[in-house]
Parts: structure tokens; sequence; C-alpha cells
């Protein structure tokens, strides 16, 4: 036991001696999961953000306000002119509304009230939110033309003793045709077609899934590199004269290489639950079983490669290329109902395939052990094989 450990210190101590080597553990492992799922939210406000100088300061702005904070377009920020104009400038944001220092009901009811709509040019998200902006400007300059018609016909029939039983007419009126105007039934009726597009997919557990399996796949295939490396070195030949048997010296350097991969997809696996809130926890031994099974599937593969190659820099190429081709082909880049039967069919005889289905299965399906048996199944058929193979060529020189 303990010469495993000795080969197992010295393997990762090999590996960990460059800084470099973190940015392949976990910097570009993470970097890649945040940009293939289109951020680490998901479900936050993807309203497009409006910019807003209020000069007026008047119930009818603040009105107005209001109503864009209901829309499902914009979303609107209130500051001051000099900031609004400013992150105009610098581009923080696409549009800026101006609301001038007359904007009252007064100025509404005499038909000259003014908003001044600044955007950047040619730039989508500014058309939408000018449209936005005018639809509710519209309503609510409705509402008032509403009351102001309501209140000259009460006057006409009886006129009001002062005017500020005409203004607490108006206010009520105008209060009415608002929630008029709210209530009203929509005229556009919007039916979704229920035809099912046969992709089941979710873009953070997809994302985070398939490059927990690319950034582990490769590195273990590079196990293949170590033992050219030793070939190389003559570090091989050396054990021959040492009572160190053949057995010990691979379960040494695969045991070591399979719980770095472990502590790795625990800490992306970490990343997805706390970062992207994902459901990596829904089944704790569901998700031990698949990374096992991987990390133990990956290993053999890497074994067998190792007797393959001659050289540790054919055997990096060799271990970046296949690992690229496998995870892309194993649906851990795209969903691989993308792809052409006769692909999906194919990619069957991958273990990133397998790998893929049974993590999805658990961090967006929510299904449990019962359900990922199958994958870990092949997965640790795929190890068995291999191992068998890789022990069998297994030479010193």
């Amino acid at each position: 036991m303990k010469k495993i450990f000795s080969i197992m210190w010295k393997d990762l101590v090999l590996r960990f001696s460059s800084p470099a080597e973190w940015l392949f553990f976990l910097i570009l492992p993470i970097v890649f999961t945040v940009v293939l799922a289109g951020g680490t939210g998901g479900t936050g406000d993807t309203r497009v953000r409006l910019a807003i100088a209020d000069q007026a300061q008047s119930d009818l702005s603040a009105e107005l306000i209001a109503a864009l904070e209901e829309s499902d377009t914009v979303r609107p920020d209130v500051m001051s002119l000099s900031q609004a104009e400013g992150q105009l400038s610098a581009r923080e944001v696409s549009v800026a509304l101006i609301i001038p220092p007359d904007f009252d009901l007064d100025t509404l009811k005499q038909g000259r009230i003014e908003l001044e709509l600044r955007q950047q040019p040619n730039n989508m998200n500014a058309s939408i939110a000018g449209r936005a902006v005018g639809a509710i400007l519209q309503r609510v300059s409705s509402a008032v033309d509403i009351a102001s018609q309501a209140t000259s016909e009460a006057e006409a029939l009886r006129p009001f003793a002062t005017d500020t039983e005409r203004l607490q007419y108006f206010n009520a009126a105008l209060d009415a045709a608002q929630e008029e105007i709210d209530s009203a039934p929509n005229r556009l009726e919007t039916t979704v077609g229920s035809t099912s597009t046969g992709i089941d997919y979710d873009p953070g557990a997809s994302s985070s899934a398939g490059q927990l399996i690319t950034w582990v796949f490769i590195p273990l295939l590079g196990i293949s590199g170590g033992f050219a490396y030793e070939r190389q070195q003559g570090t091989l030949r050396r054990l021959l004269t040492t009572p160190t048997q053949k057995s010990i010296f691979l379960l040494g350097t695969i045991t070591g290489q399979v719980l770095t991969a472990i502590a790795q997809m625990l800490l992306l696996v970490g990343f997805g639950i706390l970062v992207m809130k994902l459901n990596w926890g829904q089944s704790p031994a569901g998700l031990a079983v698949m990374l096992i099974s991987f990390a133990l599937a990956s290993a053999a593969l890497g074994t067998t490669l190792g007797t393959f190659v001659k050289t540790e820099g054919q055997a990096s190429g060799l271990s970046m290329m296949l690992g690229m081709v496998m995870a892309l082909m194993g649906g851990c880049w795209y969903p691989i109902e993308l792809f052409p039967p006769a692909v999906q069919n194919a990619s069957k005889i991958l273990p990133t395939n397998w790998a893929m289905q049974g993590l999805l299965n658990l961090v967006h399906r929510g299904q449990g052990l019962e359900d990922i048996l199958p994958h870990a199944g092949v997965l640790m058929g795929f190890a068995v094989v291999f191992f068998v193979i890789g022990v069998l060529r297994f030479r010193y020189e």
C-alpha cells in the first residue's frame, strides 16, 4: 500500500508542477461551462434596459414609469439626466428616455406633451424599447382623454361648484378609465404549437455535464502520455530491479489519476450547484456511481492508449484529438439529437455518450440511481474491456 501511495504522490506532483495545469483543471472548464450555458443565470431579467431621466417628477411621469415597470419588454432604470447621457454615450444602455419638466396632466390635456427618446443607431434593442414606450404612452394618454371627455360631459349636465370639485371628478374618472383599460381583454390570442421537437435540452444542465465530461476525459486519456514518458526516461526499466510488480505500478498510477479526476468533477459539480443553481444533488448515490464509473472507463481507455503510443508528444496529441472528437460525437457540446440518426447510433460505442446521457438523467431529467444504472453498467463494461487490454499489452519498454 505504501508503494501505491508513493506512485500516486509522484504522479500528482508531476502533473501540478506547473501552475498552468490549473488552467485546464479548473479555469477553462468553468469558463466554457458558463459561455456555453449563456451565462450563469438563465432565469434573470432579460428585458431591454431603459435609462430614464425624470425631470418632471409629476404624477403623470410616476404613472408612466410604473406602467413601464410592468412591461414585458423594457426594464426602466431611473437616474439623473447626466447619468443617462453618460451611459448612452458609453453604450452601457442602448436607449434613454428623457421626461421633460412640463410632463404633467395639464400639458397632456392641451395635447402638446413631448418626450425625448434617445437611442443608439441601428440597434434592435433600442427599436424594441421605442415601440414599448410608445404603446404605454398611448395607453396613458387614452385614459386621460377618456377622463377629460367624461368630465366635460358631466360639466355640461351640471356645472361644478368649484375647481376642486372638478379636479376630484376628473381624478375619479381617470382612475376608472385606467381600470377599464387594464382589465380590457386581449384582442390577440397566442396559440403555442404542441408539436414536439424531439430535443430535450437545457443550456445550463447540458453545458455543465458536457464540459465536466470533456475536461475530465482528456486528462484521463493523458495517462498514456505518462506511460510513454516513463518509458522514454527509463523509469519503467528501473522498476525491473525493484520488488515493485507491474500490477502495483498500474494500480498506483491509475488510482491517483482517477481520484484526481473525481476531485475535479466534484469541484465542477459544486460550481454548477452554487453558481448555476443546477439540481446536481437530487440523487447523491446516482451521481457518485456515474462519476466513478465514468472516471474508471476513461482511465482504462487511457491505459490502453498508453500501450500503443511510443512518445509523450504522440500521446498528448492523440489524447487531445480523441478527447475532443469523442466529446463532440457523444453530445457533450451539442445535443445528440441534432446529429443524423446514423451518427446517433454510432455514438453509442463511445463512453462519452453514455456518460452524458446518464448525467443528464440526474441533473436535467430529475431521475435517480435506478435510472442511471444501465449507463453506469455500460461504462463499467468499457472499463473492464480496456483495462484488460491495457494490462495485457503493457510493457516496461
